[in-house]
C-alpha cells in the first residue's frame, strides 16, 4: 500500500466489516493519516501490528477469539511504540477503564465524529492521553479512580485560585456561562480559564480536567458519594 509521507500509520481492529469499511471511508482522505492495516480479531491485530509495526492501533473491546482488552496487553508489552485507542460503545464504562489500565493512551465511543477521531489520532501520536469527548461524569470518576495515571512521573504543574475554582465548578458539570454567572466574570475570561488549564495539564476537553481535578484531589468526591 503506497502511504502519504509523514501520515500516521493506523490499523483498525473490530469484529463488523461494515464498521471498518465506514471508518475507512470516513478519513481516507484526511491527508496526516493512513489506514495500512485491519483485523476482524485480537489475533488478527496482534499479527497486523508485528508485520506493519503502525504508529497507532484503533481496537473495538469485544471481539471473538481474542479480545480487545487481551489484544491491548499483548500489543503494550512487545510494541510499546504502538499508540492503542480503545473503541467503544456509550455502556462499556468498565471496560474502557480495562482498556485503559491495559496500556490503551485513549477511547472514542463508536459514533465519534471524523474530526474527534483524527483529533484522537494527533494526540495519542504526540504521547497524550485523549478522552472521548462524549465522556460522562460516571466514567471520568471511574478513570480518576482507577489505576491509569499517564502523568504521574511528569511535574504537577500550579494553579491559580481562578483556574482551581473552575476546575471544581467544570466536575460539577456547569456550562461555561454557568461558570461565568457563578464567579462574576465574563465567559470569555472562563474560556481562557479552561483553555490555560488544558494546556498545564494536557487535557483536550473537560473529560480530562475532571478526570485530574479528582485524581489530584482538586475536587472532593465525598460529599456527592454521600447523596
Amino acid at each position: 500500500m503506497l502511504m502519504s509521507k509523514n501520515a500516521i500509520t493506523v490499523v483498525i481492529a473490530d469484529d463488523h466489516e461494515i464498521f471498518r469499511d465506514g471508518f475507512k471511508a470516513m478519513i481516507r482522505k484526511h491527508p496526516a493519516v493512513e489506514i495500512i492495516g485491519e483485523a476482524a480479531n485480537g489475533d488478527e491485530l496482534i499479527r497486523q501490528v508485528a508485520e506493519l509495526q503502525p504508529d497507532i492501533v484503533i481496537t473495538d473491546i469485544h471481539m471473538p477469539k481474542m479480545d480487545g482488552l487481551e489484544a491491548t496487553r499483548e500489543i503494550a508489552r512487545r510494541f510499546p511504540f504502538v499508540g492503542i485507542i480503545a473503541l467503544s460503545m456509550s455502556d462499556q464504562e468498565s471496560s474502557i477503564v480495562e482498556m485503559l489500565e491495559a496500556g490503551a493512551k485513549g477511547y472514542l465511543l463508536k459514533n465519534a465524529p471524523k474530526e474527534e477521531i483524527i483529533e484522537a489520532i494527533m494526540a495519542v501520536q504526540n504521547n497524550h492521553t485523549y478522552y472521548c469527548t462524549g465522556t460522562s461524569a460516571s466514567l471520568a470518576r471511574l478513570i480518576a479512580r482507577s489505576g491509569f495515571n499517564p502523568g504521574k512521573r511528569t511535574k504537577k504543574p500550579e494553579f491559580s485560585e481562578k483556574e482551581i475554582q473552575v476546575m471544581r465548578y467544570i466536575c460539577e458539570e456547569l456550562t461555561t456561562k454557568e461558570i461565568a454567572a457563578n464567579m462574576h466574570l465574563s465567559v470569555r475570561t472562563i474560556e481562557g480559564y479552561r483553555d490555560r488549564i488544558q494546556e498545564k495539564i494536557n487535557a483536550k476537553n473537560s473529560a480530562g480536567i475532571v478526570v485530574y481535578a479528582i485524581r489530584n484531589k482538586i475536587y472532593d468526591l465525598s460529599g456527592e458519594d454521600r447523596r
